[in-house]
């Protein structure tokens, strides 16, 4: 599906692939400014009190913030490793089961080791909604079927489409017993880079529209939260490009 949306986004894309090859100290520094934006924002998202300024200060300067929770730290160091295993990940062109979990596992081996990039084996509950996530023993036949079917989903949709789709497909699965958004956010950039797009960043400002359009997926209407998260490419797209003009 084409939309107004998707076509300025796909425009911005031909000026940024027209600057490429990039210098190699600003690529890395624009990598820096969105590693930064996106580990504080889709920490912020599921309540971590740390600022951006601050998130900025543990990741690259690897100091701590008085007062500030000690999980708050932990989060933005793991999810600063991963965000650097999707430019990894982002040479290849499928996704695999083992991307997912791996994804999962250094965001949260911090918080808890055990549990990190392993499914869940109880029942979770989630606040805020009447949605209620698989039981534990559908997820790994769930999970399979998830990734059995990437190939024909992204051949079917536009990229940011398919981010979206695979967003919210994983959230639907809820496969962990924590941290699941913010896998489902690093796999969705995943795709976004795969496909040559700049990562997608959620602000916290936009939590409510965030959590109700992804609550409409799970009611079957997709197409709000597609628009969503087109919305925030587009804006990603053109901030990506004003580093690379600025």
């Amino acid at each position: 599906m084409t939309t107004p949306v998707l076509e300025k986004i796909d425009a911005l894309k031909v000026k940024i692939d027209a600057c490429r090859p990039l210098d190699v100290h600003l690529l890395k520094q624009v990598r820096e400014y969105f590693r930064i934006g996106m580990t504080y924002t889709s920490n912020a998202l599921e309540g971590n009190s740390l600022t951006e300024t601050e998130t900025k200060i543990v990741i690259e300067d690897g100091m701590t913030i008085g007062g500030k929770p000690v999980r708050d730290h932990l989060e933005a160091l793991g999810h600063s490793e991963a965000y650097d295993l999707l430019f990894r990940l982002a040479k290849n062109r499928d996704i695999t089961e083992a991307n997912v979990k791996e994804l999962h596992r250094l965001f949260y081996y911090r918080i808890d080791v055990k549990q990190a990039g392993k499914y869940r084996n109880r029942r979770v509950i989630i606040t805020g909604t009447d949605f209620i996530p698989p039981a534990p023993d559908r997820i790994r036949e769930l999970m399979e079927s998830f990734i059995a079917g990437l190939s024909e989903a992204r051949a079917k949709h536009h990229p940011v489409e398919f981010s979206a789709i695979i967003h919210k497909e994983l959230v639907t699965i809820h496969p962990f017993i924590d941290g699941n958004g913010r896998a489902a956010r690093l796999l969705m950039n995943l795709a976004l880079l795969q496909a040559g797009y700049p990562v997608a960043i959620i602000p916290p400002v936009l939590r409510r529209d965030y959590l109700n359009t992804l609550n409409k997926t799970h009611k079957g209407d997709d197409k709000p939260f597609i628009n969503f998260i087109a919305g925030l490419c587009h804006e990603s797209t053109k901030e990506y490009l004003r580093l690379l003009e600025g």
